[in-house]
């Protein structure tokens, strides 16, 4: 097998694709053949040393990844040789095999292209978490997306449709504002050329939206949470600008506002029931064409490091793919 490892985090650069043994599963593990792989703004930060998960060296990045089982471990019953599989477990998708805990595979239904499953399900568990049970979305209520055009941005603008919400979607360029309405955004606001605060008031009659969908921070959160509708749920999704807002409490208090955090990976490990029913949801959506994982592009996984400049860009609109 080939990967790309991490043997020193400082950096993209730093990875170098190597030829390594082909391990054997331990018991509770499958291996799997990976055929695609997406990339995620954790995986920038754990080879920067940056991440909260900071695994043994050397390691191979890339967290989220699809493919099929070649081999299980004992005591593993769920899965079995040829299966087809999604994993997200932090590490291990930058190659082309790697072991996987079994508990942690999703069995594909059929005719789930494997770049699909790759892309899905860090941006639809996160977003799905965040609208559905972190924010409690109701039909009729208006969802502000910040960072629309991103992963978890799309991912978002669908869930939120589904749930028969009005979606507002922030983003940088007018070419991702025509790609967030192509998925279903009723509004977009240009947020290069436009005052957030004066665009969301004309939007939404004054009132505010009920919900913001935040993974970006930094200079936009405080404007989007100063336009906040009364009860409305602001979702900290993630810092993808870089620099952590810090919020004034007397805004949310002025506003009976509620600051909610969301981390669906600890959700994950501390509610795996309510987890693996979400995933089923999730899953049946799919299938009934409810969410689509956009994606941007896909390049060789041999091409890994220009994935990586190309994400680093913000150029992104969707997700980027890896392929074996």
């Amino acid at each position: 097998m080939h990967a790309w490892l991490c043997e020193n985090p400082v950096g993209v650069d730093a990875l170098t694709w190597k030829e390594l043994p082909t391990p054997s599963p331990k018991p509770g593990e499958v291996l799997i053949e990976i055929k695609a792989a997406s990339l995620n703004f954790p995986d920038i930060l754990i080879v920067q040393n940056k991440y909260q998960m900071k695994p043994p060296l050397p390691f191979v990045p890339g967290s989220e990844y699809a493919g099929v089982v070649q081999a299980v471990g004992d005591g593993v019953t769920h899965l079995k040789v040829g299966q087809h599989v999604a994993c997200l477990s932090g590490t291990g998708g930058f190659g082309t095999h790697t072991l996987a805990p079994a508990a942690l595979c999703l069995p594909l239904p059929d005719g789930f292209p494997f770049v699909d499953a790759a892309a899905f399900i860090m941006i639809y568990a996160t977003s799905h978490h965040a609208l559905v049970d972190r924010a409690q979305l109701k039909a009729g209520e208006t969802v502000l997306v910040l960072g629309a055009a991103g992963g978890v941005g799309t991912a978002a603008i669908q869930i939120a449709k589904a749930c028969g919400a009005k979606v507002i979607a922030a983003a940088s360029t007018d070419e991702k504002c025509a790609l967030c309405q192509s998925i279903g955004a009723d509004a977009t606001i240009n947020y290069s050329r436009e005052n957030l605060r004066e665009a969301v008031k004309a939007l939404t009659d004054g009132k505010g939206p009920d919900v913001i969908y935040d993974p970006v921070g930094g200079d936009f959160a405080e404007p989007a949470f100063r336009s906040i509708a009364w009860r409305g749920r602001y979702l900290v999704v993630g810092f993808a600008a870089g620099p952590i807002p810090a919020l004034p409490f007397n805004l949310a208090l002025l506003k009976g506002a509620s600051i909610v955090g969301v981390f669906w990976g600890d959700f994950a490990k501390r509610e795996p029931k309510a987890n693996a029913a979400m995933m089923m949801e999730l899953a049946q959506w799919y299938g009934q064409g409810k969410i689509k994982p956009v994606i941007d592009s896909t390049l060789p996984m041999a091409e890994l490091k220009a994935a990586f400049a190309h994400m680093g860009s913000r150029g992104v609109k969707g997700k980027l793919v890896m392929v074996n």
